[in-house]
């Protein structure tokens, strides 16, 4: 049930932060390990599940970085190849194009506003639940995604111009 539920979310945003698709889902096959393992330490007062289970999902890949000795941001460009649905070359062009843009521009944000968007677009969750797993407030939560898209869509007008 939490495996059939939670895996699309999980596994996009290990491919957010994992650099390939085989590390993407050797990471999410440890987070469901993990789960299934502390599942009896789950405390439901302390949060809702989705924030735990993220939690975990965030310590898997801060894990496996750490074991290289440092800790890098996955570029838009490694999540490109996966498989969509078909569209005419001039929309994939424009899209490729987009998306490179979007990557600059993620790549001027800082770790933090990078970290928060991803679990808000990548794995969406609530302001609610990024907010009990990174120890902020609802509200500042809302300040930093509101303000890290500011300045995404202040970089790209600056780029389209």
């Amino acid at each position: 049930m939490v495996y059939d539920r939670f895996f699309p979310r999980v596994y996009n945003y290990m491919r957010y932060r994992a650099a390939d698709r085989e590390t993407a889902d050797d990471l999410t096959s440890q987070v469901f390990e993990k789960v299934l393992a502390k599942l009896g330490s789950f405390k439901p007062e302390r949060g809702p599940f989705e924030a735990w289970l993220f939690a975990v999902a965030r310590n898997v890949v801060n894990d496996h970085y750490r074991g290289f000795g440092w800790r890098r941001w996955l570029s838009l460009d490694a999540v490109a190849d996966r498989p969509a649905r078909e569209s005419p070359p001039d929309a994939a062009l424009v899209k490729d194009e987009s998306l490179r843009s979007l990557q600059a521009a993620l790549g001027r944000l800082d770790g933090r506003e990078r970290e928060i968007l991803g679990l808000k677009f990548g794995a969406g969750l609530t302001n609610r639940a990024i907010a009990a797993m990174e120890a902020l407030s609802e509200s500042n939560v809302g300040v930093v995604v509101f303000r890290a898209l500011k300045k995404l869509r202040e970089e790209l007008k600056g780029e389209a111009a």
